[in-house]
């Protein structure tokens, strides 16, 4: 920052031109002007000679991040990502402090280098496990899919990681092939890929050529999501007590529990019922999606965080709904009952449903009158019991 301030012209504007970001041993220093970056780079060279160190010639190059520059193409790479500009159309254009188009768009992308180095490395897995069982290629693989491409979900990737997947796929097509030389390739694909469907019931396939077997499914780079990062508030600290914004933007607080931790990530920070943001201080609770008296279970699907108002709200409103759904039941059921009665003394058939339903209120009455009377039975009362071979009938028994 010394060094910018030295610099002509505006001190305020020198030291905002001039950036430099530094990770470990790595860094970068970013100017619009070539003159600016040579005298940097004499400036750390001589400090670091100070400490007995030197800069590596070999790592260290000059480059421009719109048009090639000496015998570099234009842009760099950075920590694993390919930090480049683009001409584009003035729809498309960034604009500067002062909303000025620039022409340009600045995109992060992964590197060249690390996109080869990680299909080699599933390349190479693959290779290693020519005679092994499906899921256990499908474990080993699972992980490094998983990793890289979180790693890289931040960035502009989506294309990058449909490419990775049709590379990957046609690996291991080869690697399916190459263990049934004589098999068919229809053969192939139904013994190794299959369809996915929807699990809400309506058998609505979504997928085709899915690697997997039995409970475990090849993971697709695709299939991430890509979240932009978001820059941390200037007044935001660790230390200032705000547990819900560093809940939210990391998936876990020491202070807070890993459920609700996780769900403030995954909601990105809002009650899934008001879709209002949690603020510190808000009451928290985790409410099951579907209820546990209806079959719900407790894991993270079936799991969403609400504030306690809304929580209450939910739960009185899924009360009155269970409510009215049971008096209409109840209400349909009484007047199916009366058609079954009316039928029943005008000798016509019962239909199927109807049949069901006066069954069950036979098997109802019969329950209900063995609690009253207990393990007894009164042989002088006669009861009713359907006729198994016609439902319309009724044959008197004596119980």
């Amino acid at each position: 920052m010394q060094f910018a301030e030295s610099l002509k012209g505006n001190k305020i504007h020198n030291k905002s031109n001039l950036t430099f970001v530094r990770y470990a041993d790595d860094f970068v220093i970013l100017h619009q002007n070539i003159n600016v970056i040579l005298e940097a780079k004499k400036i750390i060279s001589e400090w670091l000679k100070e400490v007995g160190l030197e800069i590596s010639e070999n790592k260290t190059s000059i480059r421009h991040t719109l048009i090639p520059y000496e015998d570099f193409e234009a842009g760099f790479d950075f920590l694993g990502f390919n930090i480049r500009q683009y001409p584009v159309g003035k729809h498309n254009s960034a604009k500067n402090s002062k909303g000025i188009t620039l022409g340009i768009k600045t995109l992060i992308k992964p590197s060249k280098k690390k996109i080869l180095e990680h299909y080699n490395k599933i390349e190479q897995t693959i290779n290693e496990n020519m005679t092994a069982k499906q899921f256990s290629l499908i474990q080993l693989l699972n992980p490094q899919i998983r990793g890289w491409s979180n790693y890289y979900r931040t960035v502009v990737s989506k294309e990058i990681f449909s490419d990775l997947d049709d590379l990957i796929w046609k690996r291991l097509w080869r690697w399916c092939k190459r263990r049934h030389p004589n098999k068919s390739s229809k053969w192939i694909k139904g013994k190794y890929f299959h369809s996915e469907f929807r699990q809400d019931g309506t058998g609505i396939r979504i997928r085709n050529w899915v690697f997997k077997e039995d409970n475990f499914t090849l993971l697709k780079h695709d299939d991430t999501e890509i979240i932009r990062h978001t820059k941390v508030k200037d007044i935001a600290s660790p230390f200032n007590g705000d547990d819900t914004y560093w809940a939210t933007r990391m998936g876990r607080h020491p202070e807070l529990p890993l459920t609700v931790t996780r769900l403030l990530k995954d909601q990105k920070g809002k009650c899934n019922y008001c879709n209002l943001n949690f603020k510190d201080g808000d009451r928290m609770e985790v409410d099951h999606i579907t209820p546990k008296s209806k079959g719900g279970k407790t894991e993270y699907k079936n799991l969403q965080l609400l504030h306690r108002h809304c929580h209450d709200t939910k739960t009185a409103n899924d009360i009155k709904a269970e409510k009215e759904a049971k008096e209409k039941e109840d209400r349909r059921y009484e007047e199916m009952m009366e058609v079954i009665f009316i039928k029943l003394s005008s000798n016509i058939d019962l239909t199927e449903e109807e049949g069901k339903i006066y069954i069950d209120s036979y098997k109802r009455q019969t329950k209900r009158k063995k609690s009253k009377q207990g393990c007894t039975h009164n042989k002088s009362r006669v009861t009713g019991e359907p006729y198994e071979a016609k439902v319309s009938r009724t044959v008197l028994r004596r119980a």
